[in-house]
């Protein structure tokens, strides 16, 4: 199942919730509370959704949902906040950073198991620049975005890393291992 195709408009409507909710959250250290009902109905459905913030090319923060449970707006409007001042990974967003700034924002489509009956299955299975997965085993969790096939575009490596983001010894195996696939619809202010 792909995820849904927004048109321009919302597209543009998901990128200034996610700009506001950082200026907003410079000034006050909190998401702001929206309003979604005057906005269009596709933003208004619950929807799982990633914000990542690149500064000249690089990463700068990336927090998301993997499932659906709130509506679309409001997750962007919490992960735009959560990816510039909560990622642990880097120091909270300032003011002076905020100019060079890229907001991307991924919409992911439902979660779908896989079925294999071991790595050498899973890895034909996985589509390269397609397909984010969801790999869960032993209470150890770790997803990568299909963009991640940029930087890590063999299958092989794409799924090393992806055992080590959960907390895995890279050659990790087991019968309990868990993976689910999902795609995304990905844009920036660059694809209005």
């Amino acid at each position: 199942m792909s995820a849904q195709h927004y048109n321009r408009e919302q597209r543009r409507e998901m990128l200034e919730i996610a700009a506001q909710s950082i200026r907003y959250g410079l000034q006050y250290d909190a998401p702001p509370r929206i309003d979604i009902s005057g906005l269009d109905p596709a933003l208004q459905a619950p929807r799982a959704s990633f914000v990542t913030l690149k500064e000249q090319g690089r990463l700068r923060g990336c927090i998301g949902s993997l499932v659906a449970y709130r509506p679309l707006a409001l997750d962007v409007n919490d992960n735009a906040f959560n990816a510039a001042f909560r990622d642990p990974r880097f120091p909270p967003l300032s003011a002076d950073e905020l100019p060079l700034i890229d907001i991307h924002i991924s919409v992911l489509s439902p979660p779908e198991p896989m079925h294999f009956v071991d790595e050498a299955d899973l890895l034909a299975q996985i589509r390269p620049g397609v397909d984010g997965l969801i790999l869960e085993d032993r209470g150890q969790r770790g997803t990568f975005l299909p963009s991640v096939w940029e930087e890590l575009p063999d299958p092989v490596e794409f799924l090393r890393h992806l055992k080590l983001k959960a907390g895995l010894p890279p050659d990790w195996w087991s019968d309990t291992l868990k993976v689910e696939r999902y795609t995304t619809e990905e844009f920036s202010a660059a694809d209005l």
